[in-house]
C-alpha cells in the first residue's frame, strides 16, 4: 500500500496548530487538485478534487470519516469513495517540543482496489510523496499566517 509520512517543526504553539487543524476549511483547500468540501456532521466530510496520476485523470469524490479527535495532539481518519468501502487512512499529529515550538506529523496511506487497483497503487507510489510535500509546505505557510492573527 502506498503511504507517506511528513514531519515539520514549527515555531508555533501547539494550541494554535490545533485551532488550525480542527477546522478543515483551513487545510482542505491546500490539497493539490482541491475542488470543494462539505462537513456532513462532526465525523464526516465530503471532499472533491481532481486526481492527476499521469495517465489517469479524473474527478474524485471522497468521504473523510474522522475516527479520533484527541485535542490538542491527534486527529485520525479513514478515506473512502462514496461507492466503496475503505481506500485509505491518515492522521495529523502535533507534539509540543516547548511552549512555542511544535512538531507536526502528517501520514497518508492509500490502497486502491478494483479493476485498476494495481495500476493506481503503482501510480500512487510516485504521486503521494510529492503531494504530501506540497501539502506540508502549504500548511506550514498557512499556519505561519494563522499564527499572526
Amino acid at each position: 500500500m502506498p503511504s507517506e509520512q511528513q514531519q515539520i517543526e514549527l515555531a508555533i504553539p501547539i494550541n494554535v496548530i490545533w485551532d488550525f487543524i480542527r477546522d478543515e476549511n483551513n487545510w482542505a483547500p491546500l490539497v493539490p487538485g482541491y475542488i470543494q468540501h462539505e462537513r456532513v456532521n462532526d465525523r464526516l466530510i465530503t471532499w472533491e478534487f481532481k486526481s492527476d496520476l499521469g495517465i489517469m485523470k479524473k474527478r474524485v469524490s471522497l468521504i473523510i470519516d474522522i475516527k479520533e479527535w484527541n485535542e490538542p495532539t491527534r486527529v485520525s481518519f479513514e478515506l473512502r469513495r462514496t461507492n466503496e468501502k475503505y481506500i485509505g487512512e491518515g492522521y495529523f499529529e502535533a507534539q509540543a517540543l516547548n511552549k512555542n515550538k511544535t512538531r507536526l506529523t502528517g501520514f497518508l496511506e492509500i490502497n486502491a482496489s478494483g479493476a485498476l487497483g494495481t495500476l493506481a497503487n503503482s501510480l500512487f507510489k510516485n504521486v503521494i510523496p510529492k503531494s504530501t510535500e506540497e501539502v506540508t509546505a502549504a500548511i506550514s505557510t498557512k499556519l505561519k499566517e494563522f499564527n499572526q492573527k
